[in-house]
Protein backbone atom coordinates (compact mmCIF):
# COMPACT_ATOMS: atom_id res chain seq x y z
CA UNK A 1 0.00 0.00 0.00
CA UNK A 2 1.16 3.50 -0.51
CA UNK A 3 2.48 5.77 2.29
CA UNK A 4 -0.13 7.72 3.57
CA UNK A 5 1.49 10.78 3.95
CA UNK A 6 2.78 10.47 0.27
CA UNK A 7 -1.01 10.12 -0.91
CA UNK A 8 -2.08 13.12 1.34
CA UNK A 9 0.07 15.54 -0.38
CA UNK A 10 -0.35 14.18 -4.24
CA UNK A 11 -3.95 15.00 -3.31
CA UNK A 12 -3.68 18.20 -2.30
CA UNK A 13 -1.98 18.94 -5.18
CA UNK A 14 -4.42 16.91 -7.55
CA UNK A 15 -7.77 18.74 -5.71
CA UNK A 16 -6.33 22.37 -5.80
CA UNK A 17 -5.91 21.35 -9.63
CA UNK A 18 -9.01 19.73 -10.21
CA UNK A 19 -10.69 23.05 -8.37
CA UNK A 20 -9.00 25.70 -10.96
CA UNK A 21 -9.19 23.40 -14.04
CA UNK A 22 -12.71 21.90 -13.37
CA UNK A 23 -10.90 18.55 -14.49
CA UNK A 24 -11.77 17.06 -10.73
CA UNK A 25 -9.06 15.27 -8.96
CA UNK A 26 -9.61 12.19 -9.67
CA UNK A 27 -7.52 13.03 -13.47
CA UNK A 28 -4.88 14.46 -11.21
CA UNK A 29 -4.82 10.94 -8.76
CA UNK A 30 -5.21 8.25 -11.32
CA UNK A 31 -1.77 8.62 -13.36
CA UNK A 32 -0.24 9.51 -9.60
CA UNK A 33 -1.77 6.09 -8.12
CA UNK A 34 -0.90 4.18 -11.02
CA UNK A 35 2.61 5.21 -11.25
CA UNK A 36 3.23 4.07 -7.33
CA UNK A 37 1.34 0.49 -8.57
CA UNK A 38 -1.46 0.64 -7.61
CA UNK A 39 -3.96 -1.44 -10.32
CA UNK A 40 -6.04 0.45 -12.47
CA UNK A 41 -9.16 -0.69 -11.60
CA UNK A 42 -8.83 0.30 -8.08
CA UNK A 43 -7.12 3.19 -8.75
CA UNK A 44 -10.38 4.45 -10.30
CA UNK A 45 -12.68 2.79 -7.91
CA UNK A 46 -11.01 4.69 -5.12
CA UNK A 47 -10.72 8.09 -7.24
CA UNK A 48 -14.84 8.02 -7.26
CA UNK A 49 -13.97 9.10 -3.80
CA UNK A 50 -11.35 11.88 -4.45
CA UNK A 51 -13.60 13.42 -7.23
CA UNK A 52 -16.59 13.69 -4.62
CA UNK A 53 -13.93 15.36 -1.90
CA UNK A 54 -13.30 18.03 -4.53
CA UNK A 55 -16.47 18.62 -5.76
CA UNK A 56 -17.43 19.10 -2.23
CA UNK A 57 -14.25 21.43 -1.03
CA UNK A 58 -15.24 23.33 -4.23
CA UNK A 59 -18.87 23.33 -4.54
CA UNK A 60 -19.75 25.56 -1.68
CA UNK A 61 -17.39 28.53 -2.77
CA UNK A 62 -18.02 28.57 -6.04
CA UNK A 63 -21.93 28.89 -5.74
CA UNK A 64 -21.52 31.35 -2.84
CA UNK A 65 -19.52 33.66 -5.37
CA UNK A 66 -22.20 33.26 -7.98
CA UNK A 67 -19.50 31.37 -10.49
CA UNK A 68 -21.71 28.21 -10.55
CA UNK A 69 -24.64 28.08 -12.65
CA UNK A 70 -27.58 25.93 -10.56
CA UNK A 71 -29.91 25.62 -12.99
CA UNK A 72 -27.32 24.62 -15.49
CA UNK A 73 -25.88 21.83 -13.24
CA UNK A 74 -29.48 20.29 -12.06
CA UNK A 75 -30.39 20.32 -15.95
CA UNK A 76 -26.90 18.36 -17.11
CA UNK A 77 -26.83 16.11 -13.66
CA UNK A 78 -29.67 13.69 -15.36
CA UNK A 79 -27.32 12.87 -17.74
CA UNK A 80 -24.31 12.35 -16.46
CA UNK A 81 -25.51 10.67 -13.53
CA UNK A 82 -27.07 8.05 -15.64
CA UNK A 83 -24.25 7.90 -17.53
CA UNK A 84 -21.99 7.12 -14.83
CA UNK A 85 -23.91 4.19 -13.41
CA UNK A 86 -23.67 2.55 -17.28
CA UNK A 87 -20.08 3.32 -17.30
CA UNK A 88 -18.58 1.88 -13.86
CA UNK A 89 -20.43 -1.59 -14.70
CA UNK A 90 -18.52 -1.48 -18.45
CA UNK A 91 -15.04 -0.85 -16.18
CA UNK A 92 -15.92 -3.61 -14.30
CA UNK A 93 -15.94 -5.99 -16.88
CA UNK A 94 -13.24 -4.63 -18.87
CA UNK A 95 -9.56 -5.73 -19.31
CA UNK A 96 -7.63 -3.41 -17.07
CA UNK A 97 -5.07 -2.85 -20.10
CA UNK A 98 -7.60 -1.06 -22.16
CA UNK A 99 -8.50 1.03 -19.89
CA UNK A 100 -5.25 2.84 -19.97
CA UNK A 101 -6.18 4.05 -23.80
CA UNK A 102 -9.48 5.02 -23.17
CA UNK A 103 -8.27 6.88 -19.88
CA UNK A 104 -6.02 8.93 -22.70
CA UNK A 105 -8.33 9.00 -25.77
CA UNK A 106 -11.16 10.52 -23.66
CA UNK A 107 -8.98 13.31 -23.11
CA UNK A 108 -7.59 13.83 -25.90
CA UNK A 109 -11.05 14.30 -27.05
CA UNK A 110 -11.46 17.33 -24.96
CA UNK A 111 -8.54 18.96 -27.18
CA UNK A 112 -11.40 19.11 -30.28
CA UNK A 113 -11.33 23.00 -30.42
CA UNK A 114 -11.55 23.57 -26.74
CA UNK A 115 -8.54 26.57 -26.81
CA UNK A 116 -9.47 28.19 -30.36
CA UNK A 117 -10.91 31.04 -27.95
CA UNK A 118 -7.87 30.90 -25.93
CA UNK A 119 -7.66 34.72 -25.83
CA UNK A 120 -11.64 34.94 -25.59
CA UNK A 121 -12.24 36.18 -21.53
CA UNK A 122 -16.29 35.41 -22.19
CA UNK A 123 -18.72 34.87 -24.89
CA UNK A 124 -20.57 37.93 -26.04
CA UNK A 125 -24.34 38.24 -27.61
CA UNK A 126 -24.77 34.32 -27.27
CA UNK A 127 -28.37 33.51 -29.15
CA UNK A 128 -29.61 31.15 -26.91
CA UNK A 129 -32.23 28.45 -28.61
CA UNK A 130 -35.75 27.71 -27.28
CA UNK A 131 -35.16 25.11 -24.52
CA UNK A 132 -32.09 27.20 -23.48
CA UNK A 133 -34.38 29.97 -22.97
CA UNK A 134 -37.25 27.93 -21.53
CA UNK A 135 -34.69 26.47 -18.82
CA UNK A 136 -34.01 29.79 -17.98
CA UNK A 137 -30.17 29.12 -18.38
CA UNK A 138 -28.06 32.34 -17.80
CA UNK A 139 -26.83 34.46 -15.15
CA UNK A 140 -23.72 36.55 -14.06
CA UNK A 141 -20.97 37.18 -11.73
CA UNK A 142 -18.52 39.32 -10.85
CA UNK A 143 -14.88 38.67 -12.92
CA UNK A 144 -11.81 39.99 -10.01
CA UNK A 145 -9.70 39.55 -12.84
CA UNK A 146 -11.74 42.44 -15.66
CA UNK A 147 -12.93 43.95 -12.67
CA UNK A 148 -16.53 44.12 -14.14
CA UNK A 149 -20.40 41.93 -14.01
CA UNK A 150 -20.37 39.36 -16.45
CA UNK A 151 -23.64 38.54 -17.39
CA UNK A 152 -23.84 35.45 -19.97
CA UNK A 153 -26.31 32.80 -21.71
CA UNK A 154 -26.40 29.52 -22.21
CA UNK A 155 -27.62 27.85 -25.79
CA UNK A 156 -27.49 24.36 -27.07
CA UNK A 157 -29.33 22.56 -23.98
CA UNK A 158 -30.09 19.33 -25.59
CA UNK A 159 -26.72 18.91 -27.69
CA UNK A 160 -25.06 19.74 -23.97
CA UNK A 161 -27.11 17.01 -22.38
CA UNK A 162 -26.60 14.33 -25.02
CA UNK A 163 -22.66 15.32 -24.45
CA UNK A 164 -23.26 14.81 -20.85
CA UNK A 165 -24.11 11.35 -21.43
CA UNK A 166 -21.00 10.46 -22.94
CA UNK A 167 -19.08 12.38 -19.92
CA UNK A 168 -21.27 10.48 -17.38
CA UNK A 169 -19.97 7.02 -19.17
CA UNK A 170 -16.56 8.18 -18.89
CA UNK A 171 -16.82 9.44 -15.64
CA UNK A 172 -17.97 5.99 -14.51
CA UNK A 173 -15.86 3.75 -16.36
CA UNK A 174 -12.55 5.67 -15.64
CA UNK A 175 -13.27 7.61 -12.58
CA UNK A 176 -12.28 10.98 -13.22
CA UNK A 177 -15.18 12.65 -12.92
CA UNK A 178 -14.91 13.42 -16.82
CA UNK A 179 -14.38 16.98 -15.79
CA UNK A 180 -11.95 17.66 -19.19
CA UNK A 181 -15.01 16.48 -21.29
CA UNK A 182 -17.51 18.39 -19.52
CA UNK A 183 -15.64 21.52 -19.73
CA UNK A 184 -15.25 21.40 -23.55
CA UNK A 185 -18.97 20.97 -23.53
CA UNK A 186 -19.64 23.63 -21.81
CA UNK A 187 -17.28 26.11 -23.83
CA UNK A 188 -17.76 24.95 -26.72
CA UNK A 189 -21.50 23.88 -26.89
CA UNK A 190 -23.07 25.42 -24.54
CA UNK A 191 -20.85 28.47 -24.62
CA UNK A 192 -20.53 29.60 -20.91
CA UNK A 193 -17.24 31.51 -19.53
CA UNK A 194 -14.36 29.54 -18.88
CA UNK A 195 -14.63 30.13 -14.76
CA UNK A 196 -18.49 29.66 -15.15
CA UNK A 197 -17.86 26.19 -16.70
CA UNK A 198 -15.11 25.28 -14.58
CA UNK A 199 -17.07 26.28 -11.20
CA UNK A 200 -20.04 24.35 -12.70
CA UNK A 201 -18.10 21.13 -13.73
CA UNK A 202 -16.81 20.92 -9.51
CA UNK A 203 -20.54 20.95 -8.43
CA UNK A 204 -21.85 18.14 -10.99
CA UNK A 205 -18.73 15.94 -10.84
CA UNK A 206 -19.70 15.04 -7.70
CA UNK A 207 -22.80 13.85 -8.07
CA UNK A 208 -21.94 11.97 -11.01
CA UNK A 209 -18.84 10.32 -9.10
CA UNK A 210 -21.29 9.69 -5.82
CA UNK A 211 -23.54 7.97 -8.75
CA UNK A 212 -20.50 5.86 -10.23
CA UNK A 213 -19.00 4.90 -7.00
CA UNK A 214 -22.24 2.86 -5.85
CA UNK A 215 -20.96 0.17 -8.39
CA UNK A 216 -17.53 -0.04 -7.31
CA UNK A 217 -18.33 0.13 -3.69
CA UNK A 218 -20.90 -2.81 -4.01
CA UNK A 219 -18.11 -5.22 -5.82
CA UNK A 220 -15.39 -4.67 -3.23
CA UNK A 221 -12.98 -1.71 -5.06
CA UNK A 222 -13.01 1.09 -2.30
CA UNK A 223 -9.79 0.74 0.28
CA UNK A 224 -10.58 2.72 2.86
CA UNK A 225 -6.82 2.73 3.72
CA UNK A 226 -6.24 4.34 0.52
CA UNK A 227 -9.36 6.61 -0.51
CA UNK A 228 -9.34 8.37 3.43
CA UNK A 229 -6.23 10.24 2.53
CA UNK A 230 -7.15 10.85 -0.78
CA UNK A 231 -10.28 12.19 0.25
CA UNK A 232 -8.93 14.30 3.00
CA UNK A 233 -6.03 15.73 0.50
CA UNK A 234 -8.49 16.77 -2.16
CA UNK A 235 -10.53 18.14 0.07
CA UNK A 236 -8.01 20.56 1.09
CA UNK A 237 -6.62 21.37 -2.02
CA UNK A 238 -9.95 21.63 -3.38
CA UNK A 239 -10.57 24.41 -0.81
CA UNK A 240 -7.08 26.37 -1.55
CA UNK A 241 -7.91 26.26 -5.26
CA UNK A 242 -11.47 27.72 -5.02
CA UNK A 243 -9.33 31.22 -3.49
CA UNK A 244 -7.70 31.14 -6.34
CA UNK A 245 -9.66 30.75 -9.67
CA UNK A 246 -11.54 34.16 -9.51
CA UNK A 247 -8.46 36.39 -9.38
CA UNK A 248 -7.16 34.45 -12.70
CA UNK A 249 -8.21 35.27 -16.43
CA UNK A 250 -9.57 32.95 -18.44
CA UNK A 251 -7.09 32.94 -20.61
CA UNK A 252 -4.93 31.56 -17.45
CA UNK A 253 -7.14 28.92 -16.55
CA UNK A 254 -7.35 27.50 -20.09
CA UNK A 255 -3.72 27.30 -20.27
CA UNK A 256 -3.64 25.19 -17.25
CA UNK A 257 -5.95 23.31 -18.45
CA UNK A 258 -3.76 22.48 -21.60
CA UNK A 259 -0.86 22.02 -19.51
CA UNK A 260 -2.19 19.25 -17.10
CA UNK A 261 -4.39 17.66 -19.89
CA UNK A 262 -1.40 16.84 -21.97
CA UNK A 263 0.41 15.70 -19.14
CA UNK A 264 -2.51 13.13 -17.71
CA UNK A 265 -2.55 12.00 -21.92
CA UNK A 266 1.23 11.42 -21.86
CA UNK A 267 1.32 9.48 -19.22
CA UNK A 268 -1.54 7.08 -19.47
CA UNK A 269 -0.48 6.35 -22.93
CA UNK A 270 2.92 5.22 -21.41
CA UNK A 271 1.17 3.06 -18.78
CA UNK A 272 -0.81 1.03 -21.62
CA UNK A 273 2.01 0.45 -23.52
CA UNK A 274 4.06 -0.99 -20.84
CA UNK A 275 1.16 -2.96 -19.72
CA UNK A 276 0.79 -4.66 -23.15
CA UNK A 277 4.84 -4.71 -23.52
CA UNK A 278 5.17 -6.66 -20.33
Amino acid sequence: MANIITVLLASAFAGFLGAITGLGGGSIMIPFLVAIGIPVKYAIANSMITIIATSSGSASAYVRERLTNIKASMYLEIFTVSGAIIGAYISLLAPSKYLYFFFAAFLMSSFYGIRREITEEVHENTVQDTLSRWLELEGSYYDEAISREVRYKITNALWGGLGMVIAGLAAGMLGIGAGAFKVAIHELILKMPSKVSSSTSNFIIGMTALAGSSVFIASGFINLLLAAPMAIGTTIGSLLGTRILNKLSNKTVRLLFIVVLIYLIVQMIYKGVMAIVS
